[in-house]
């Protein structure tokens, strides 16, 4: 399994398998890393506006077949991270409270590969795991592609975070709010 800089597991043998769309790729199959950085990687930008800056994956005939994964390890600037709305592995949906600053959020986001430069692979990939998979995870032999169902205390945070937020909708009228 791969593990991280401090040597704890990140859940998957092979980050490629979970990760997503390339965070760099346009709508129209551009790579917006040549288009935004090319003087981070001047040959490489050079390269792909040769290319009327196709994706080096994207653009490739294996990533145009149905029911096959492009081969995201190609790209030299490939990096999947998430937006952490959801637990990859049990589900749990987020549910953020607008008004508490200090609430902690119950998705979080959890690298599988850190895009270290110094590595084979600069490649950031990351998922979003709910806390407590995400310690699950680290502290054990817990895989992200575990058939798994929310903890308990998970699902009980997030019932009382939505219990706040239709308290929040609720309707008191002028006289009421004044009796407070």
């Amino acid at each position: 399994m791969e593990e991280t800089p401090e040597g704890t597991p990140v859940g998957v043998d092979d980050p490629y398998a979970v990760a997503g769309r390339c965070d760099h790729l346009t709508s129209d199959g551009r790579c917006r890393y040549a288009l935004d950085h090319a003087e981070a990687d001047p040959e490489f930008a050079a390269e792909r506006r040769g290319e009327g800056y196709a994706c080096v994956v994207a653009d490739t005939e294996a990533a145009a077949t149905d029911g096959e994964d492009p081969d995201w390890s190609r790209c030299p600037h490939y990096r999947s991270t998430t937006e952490a709305k959801e637990c990859a592995r049990c589900g749990l949906e987020e549910v953020r409270l607008a008004h508490d600053e200090s609430a902690r959020p119950l998705i979080e986001e959890h690298h599988l590969s850190y895009g270290n430069h110094d590595a084979d692979t600069a490649h950031e990939i990351t998922v979003g795991l709910c806390r407590w998979c995400h310690t699950k995870v680290h502290r054990s032999f817990a895989r992200i592609d575990d058939d798994a169902n929310p903890d308990p205390e998970a699902m009980a945070e997030r019932e009382r975070r939505r219990g706040e937020e239709l308290s929040e909708l609720g309707f008191r009228s002028a006289s009421e709010r004044r009796k407070e």
